[in-house]
């Protein structure tokens, strides 16, 4: 697979969205997740979704560390700024120390920790985004990688192919405890 990702276009991202009080981040965000949502063979059936942890500023102007994930409904392929709701980012990693948190909490918690609340609720894969270190998370359902994992020795293809170059979480239904496993 070749990147499509182009520099001039990166930065064409950020200057139009400059003027809205779009934030870098954000605007690369964006421009990452459409090209990764424009790519069917990294997003089986529309699967996946990004995050990018920034700083907003809440009613107060306080500038609050967040983190901006895809919302549940909003197309990868023509995601706006709008389509990543920003979450207040320290609430969630806190969730990292519980034992268990079951859907309908943990969904509440998200809901109560967004900047606006009229914005979409964050993906079911929030915690994940927001335990791991990284700035930028672009997660996908690749059908050359489900194609190796979705065999009987599937984890033996993937060491063969990856080596160390990757860590391997058992299939685990999406929320707390995937969250967990990956962090």
């Amino acid at each position: 697979m070749i990147s499509r990702w182009i520099d001039s276009n990166a930065n064409k991202h950020v200057r139009e969205y400059k003027p809205q009080g779009i934030s870098e981040n954000l605007a690369l965000c964006v421009y990452t997740t459409r090209l990764l949502g424009q790519e069917s063979k990294l997003v089986l059936h529309g699967g996946g979704n990004t995050s990018v942890k920034d700083v907003c500023q809440d009613i107060l102007g306080v500038e609050l560390p967040v983190l901006r994930v895809k919302g549940s409904g909003w197309d990868m392929a023509s995601i706006e700024p709008e389509g990543l709701p920003a979450v207040r980012l320290k609430p969630l990693q806190s969730l990292r120390s519980l034992g268990k948190l079951s859907d309908e909490d943990m969904v509440n918690f998200e809901r109560g920790n967004l900047i606006d609340s009229n914005a979409p609720t964050p993906s079911i894969e929030t915690l994940s985004h927001a335990f791991l270190p990284h700035r930028y998370i672009n997660h996908t359902h690749s059908s050359a990688v489900l194609s190796l994992t979705n065999q009987p020795n599937g984890e033996d293809f993937c060491r063969d192919v990856f080596g160390e170059r990757m860590g391997l979480v058992p299939y685990i239904m999406p929320g707390f405890t995937l969250a967990k496993k990956v962090s």
